[in-house]
């Protein structure tokens, strides 16, 4: 399978959402097809444990939702990283209680589809970091926030992209995917920010 991040952004390259420039309901007709395709080729949605609790404390309550997003969280095989959690309270989700590196490499090593990361951003550094991705799909919305965490780790070396897609909707989110080209290597780094993960702070 393949390792995606998928991020909302800002134009400063924030993908902390600090301030309300970002909406999950709000979507013009083009980019919640566009979220449709991509989700179709979905077969794991891997999260950080507080983007788990985010999700599982928003979608299932969508009970009007017309973009299909609550209708395909709940299908979806969702693996969760935690090593507090015991009971994800939401069907069809596994807890990744071990190494989350490990765990990535043996779901790349497993034939299928996309595995998504979304928000998640300790998990998504440190995936990153290890050099375990094999596309960035960035939305980048029409908002500056100065602030934040960004998509890429703070002093990381990052590597070369390729643009293999590029979309630009109605409501001013302009959609773009990569594929990198020599992703550099930094498993120290990665197995360090790892250690951490699982704890209540996890994102």
């Amino acid at each position: 399978m393949r390792i995606v991040i998928t991020q909302n952004m800002t134009l400063d390259g924030r993908i902390e959402m600090l301030d309300d420039w970002f909406d999950p309901a709000d979507q013009d007709p083009e980019l919640a097809e566009e979220v449709r395709r991509q989700t179709a080729r979905e077969e794991v949605l891997l999260l950080g444990r507080q983007t788990f609790e985010d999700f599982r404390g928003y979608w299932p309550h969508q009970t009007d939702d017309s973009t299909g997003v609550a209708e395909a969280l709940d299908r979806a095989d969702k693996r969760v990283v935690s090593s507090t959690l015991t009971d994800p309270q939401w069907e069809n989700t596994t807890i990744i209680g071990g190494d989350p590196l490990d765990a990535v490499r043996e779901l790349r090593r497993a034939p299928g589809r996309d595995v998504i990361v979304t928000g998640s951003i300790q998990l998504a550094h440190a995936l990153i970091e290890a050099a375990l991705v094999d596309e960035f799909r960035i939305f980048t919305h029409p908002a500056w926030q100065g602030r934040g965490r960004s998509f890429f780790p703070d002093g990381f070396d990052a590597p070369r992209l390729r643009r293999i897609d590029a979309r630009v909707f109605p409501g001013g989110i302009v959609y773009a995917a990569y594929e990198p080209a020599g992703l550099a290597h930094a498993a120290g780094t990665a197995d360090a920010t790892l250690a951490g993960l699982g704890s209540e702070q996890e994102d």
